[in-house]
């Protein structure tokens, strides 16, 4: 069957009656880079997700650098982004994913792969995205089977140790992860009744944030700002250190052992779970028998739900059916929460994995030897794991990046 594809040409537009798999790019190459490499962008399938792998702006850029973008049409409307607007910055609009993968050298998405999108990965392909895999086995199977090589967002490291792909979905998240709480409080969402920032008179309520961190920082933020009584629990005393010195007397700052947190999450009007061990599944801090001994109507937002979440009651949500109780305790276990904004989370993603991207699609898998830090975000390749904390999670055997690739 044929279909339409449309190449912008200069201003022309041609339209071609050919398959993507049949169509290739031969633009010249511009500059030092070294290769050209055609990058898909197909629509992300997940529930609820609106978010795309490349907007136009970014398009733009790798077409400037020689290379051929295939991109599925709608493919950006959850973020405003039209196939007109990805025509005009030099981008190939085709009808279906499995146009995309069958063009395309790597595959740059938002959200891990789903089944049908791993049945079409190749050996030799790459996948650039967020990937979770730790508690993901059928994923990593599938990843494995395809002999494609999986780059994951989340494990990209930076000089400091940081994670840099990461920052600005964690930065959504704790946000969002407020804000949630928030809704899920009121007693027409299961909550207890109770208003984060109380009025004058009425005690504000009282929110414990798990972990320090990105999402930790920014829900603290928020939550403050709404005027809650805001407490975290770290045990890093660095990152306590640097709370502290932050929010000043607005924010309680305690170290957290097994005594404190218990102590804290029972009285909690809202928990807010931002552990993160990069790679690795989440430990599981909050008990079952912690959670039954929880006021009615509390709420528990957790945000690391993509690693396997850290409440033993966790399991994942959509955004069309967000919260479930247990033992009177609303939770809130959305997989995907920054997909609830996905102008600003595209945007914000797009910012810090375009540079990658183009490194990419310049160089090839050189890109990662020559960045310790990008090689870190390498997790499948050639039906090897990589990465050792999934191998861990799923007791896998694994290799090094380094070995993998040499």
């Amino acid at each position: 069957m044929d279909y339409v594809v449309n190449v912008q040409l200069n201003t022309t537009i041609v339209r071609l009656g050919v398959s993507a798999s049949e169509y290739r790019w031969d633009l010249p190459l511009r500059g030092p880079y070294s290769q050209h490499m055609d990058v898909g962008v197909p629509t992300e399938i997940k529930s609820d997700e609106r978010r795309v792998g490349l907007v136009p702006s970014s398009v733009r850029e790798l077409a400037a650098h020689g290379h051929g973008v295939v991109v599925q049409s709608g493919a950006g409307l959850g973020v405003g982004s039209t196939d007109d607007m990805y025509v005009d910055a030099g981008a190939v609009i085709v009808r279906s994913a499995a146009d995309v993968f069958a063009a395309a050298d790597m595959v740059v998405k938002v959200k891990e792969p789903q089944a049908g999108e791993i049945a079409m990965l190749r050996e030799g392909q790459i996948l650039f995205t967020y990937l979770h895999l730790a508690p993901d086995v059928p994923q990593t199977e599938g990843l494995v089977a395809s002999g494609a090589t999986a780059i994951a967002y989340e494990t990209v490291t930076d000089a400091s140790g940081g994670l840099p792909l990461l920052t600005p979905m964690s930065q959504v998240a704790g946000r969002l992860s407020v804000q949630a709480g928030a809704w899920c409080l009121e007693s027409a969402h299961g909550g207890s009744g109770v208003l984060l920032g109380g009025v004058p008179g009425v005690a504000s309520a009282r929110v414990v944030v798990i972990g320090g961190g990105v999402v930790g920082l920014n829900a603290i933020e928020m939550a403050i700002g709404l005027g809650a009584q805001v407490t975290v629990l770290d045990r890093n005393l660095a990152v306590l250190e640097r709370l502290a010195h932050r929010f000043g007397a607005s924010l309680e700052t305690v170290f957290s052992t097994r005594a404190a947190l218990e102590e804290l999450v029972v009285d909690a009007d809202l928990v807010i779970g931002a552990v993160l061990v990069a790679g690795a599944e989440a430990p599981k801090l909050v008990s079952r028998e912690l959670v039954s001994r929880m006021n009615a109507g509390s709420v528990m937002v957790d945000v690391a739900i993509d690693q396997g979440g850290c409440f033993a009651t966790s399991h994942a949500t959509t955004h069309a059916d967000p919260t479930y109780v247990v033992d009177g305790v609303v939770h809130y276990c959305v997989a995907n929460m920054p997909g609830a904004v996905p102008r600003t989370s595209t945007a914000a993603l797009n910012n810090v994995t375009l540079p990658y991207a183009i490194e990419l699609a310049d160089n090839g898998l050189s890109a990662l030897t020559a960045d310790p830090g990008f090689l870190a975000g390498l997790n499948v390749h050639n039906g090897i794991v990589t990465n050792e904390a999934v191998a861990v999670a799923q007791g896998l055997e694994w290799s090094s990046p380094e070995v993998a690739l040499g």
